[in-house]
């Protein structure tokens, strides 16, 4: 009996290990299967045994099967990989999830609560031909305090027009609301920026703004109304240099010869010429979020037919909202290359786009809302020149909606060398235009709180 026991504790024994060793066994495969050091080795298995079983299988094929499954440079994915964790952490803090609106100027900053104390944050948030304007990016910020205007040729300190004229790059921010008359047009100097966000800043009933041989100037967030013919004045343009200027036409803001301009997010109505005009070999601009209404003439981009330094000319505009009140020229352009992109069209009573002299037109995902008027149902328009001559030139429409009536007048061979200088972002959908001008104009931004 005792013997018949020592037999069963020894074989009960001998099971136990041999099962322990089997759980071993499993849990190591479980193991290796998880932490993904044998992957290959199962992925080839399964491979295998996927195989009609009367075709025969070499290793080969199936290293050919996996490889389809790789990517030539691993570090770049894991490049990749790390960035796009980093944009949605950083998109997390600033609640991007919550308040993106598909807008890539707005979401790169407006979803930040503490906006105010990372304003410069704005000019690495540029698209388009004028994205590389930092304004005054690398410099102090200078706070305006006073909206008058009394002397163009020897400006007070704490005014628009002291700030402006100064050497080195500036951060130009505002103290309060104001309305600043100007008596003179305000000539500026490089490498500035207006940044009216969180006060109601207005110039208005009086000069405007000059940027005329200079570059990288960024404006933002301003109502600029009114503007009237200035002139036959002495006005100062830098801290070493006034002079005599001869009669301004009062355009709202009156771009010549100048290049890295961005303009953003402003209001723009009711002045005597242009609301933006770009010529005498400007180029590298870009025209963005604003918001233009009551005009004739609302967009006049390059000099002259007959000056052809334009044809160096790149502007991008997009984002904007053109509204109720408008005639013409959104744009109107001669010689160069423009990208028309994601705009949102609700009034004209001529046509919305014309031009001159050959230019390039990309026109990208806009909507166009044709007026009532069913002889004013165009778009485009080809401005003195003959069907003969205009046939050439590059101007389409891609991804455009097109409503009440509306069309687009195409023309040109459609040259991708040509479309490739009028390209300057990548459109959205004409169905996001809605969403992405929704906040066109200067913007209701408060401290601590999402602009």
């Amino acid at each position: 009996m005792a013997m018949a026991s020592k037999k069963w504790l020894s074989f009960s024994f001998s099971f136990l290990l041999i099962l322990l060793l089997l759980v071993g066994v499993y849990a190591a495969g479980v193991q290796q299967s998880n932490d993904g050091s044998d992957t290959r080795t199962v992925e080839k298995e399964q491979l295998l045994s996927s195989e009609n079983s009367t075709m025969a299988v070499s290793l080969e094929d199936v290293e050919e099967k996996l490889s389809k499954h790789a990517v030539d440079d691993p570090e770049e994915v894991v490049a990749m990989v790390a960035q796009s964790i980093r944009n949605s952490t950083e998109r997390r803090k600033l609640g991007y999830f919550s308040c993106g609106t598909g807008n890539p100027i707005d979401d790169c900053w407006r979803c930040d609560p503490n906006w105010q104390k990372n304003r410069k944050r704005l000019a690495d948030c540029g698209i388009g031909f004028g994205r590389n304007a930092i304004g005054g990016r690398d410099g102090r910020y200078y706070v305006v305090t006073d909206n008058r205007d009394d002397d163009p040729v020897n400006p007070r300190p704490g005014t628009i027009r002291h700030a402006v004229i100064q050497e080195e790059p500036l951060w130009i921010v505002f103290s309060r609301d104001m309305v600043i008359q100007l008596k003179q047009e305000l000539i500026m100097n490089s490498f500035k920026t207006i940044d009216a966000r969180g006060y109601n800043v207005h110039i208005a009933n009086g000069a405007c703004l000059t940027i005329q041989f200079v570059t990288n100037i960024i404006i933002h967030g301003l109502h600029i109304h009114d503007c009237k013919p200035t002139g036959n004045a002495m006005v100062r343009s830098s801290t070493t240099h006034f002079g005599w200027r001869t009669m301004a036409d009062g355009d709202a803001i009156s771009i010549f010869g100048s290049s890295h301009v961005w303009v953003d997010h402003n209001s723009l109505s009711h002045c005597a010429d242009g609301l933006v005009d770009a010529v005498m070999g400007s180029t590298a601009i870009t025209i963005s979020n604003n918001h233009f209404a009551h005009h004739n003439e609302v967009m006049l981009l390059g000099h002259s037919d007959s000056y052809t330094k334009d044809k160096q000319m790149q502007v991008t505009i997009a984002y904007n909202h053109f509204g109720e009140g408008l005639i013409q020229r959104m744009p109107r352009c001669r010689h160069g290359y423009f990208h028309v992109v994601n705009n949102d069209y609700t009034h004209w009573e001529m046509y919305a786009i014309g031009g001159s002299a050959n230019p390039t037109i990309n026109s990208q995902g806009n909507r166009y809302l044709a007026p009532a008027n069913r002889f004013a149902k165009e778009v485009t328009k080809r401005v003195d020149t003959a069907a003969g001559q205009w046939k050439g030139w590059n101007w389409r429409s891609s991804g455009d909606l097109m409503l009440n009536g509306a069309y687009f007048t195409p023309s040109g061979a459609g040259a991708s060398a040509s479309y490739a200088r009028a390209s300057s972002l990548g459109a959205k959908s004409s169905s996001m235009v809605g969403a992405i001008t929704s906040s066109a104009g200067p913007l209701a931004c408060r401290r601590s709180r999402t602009c």
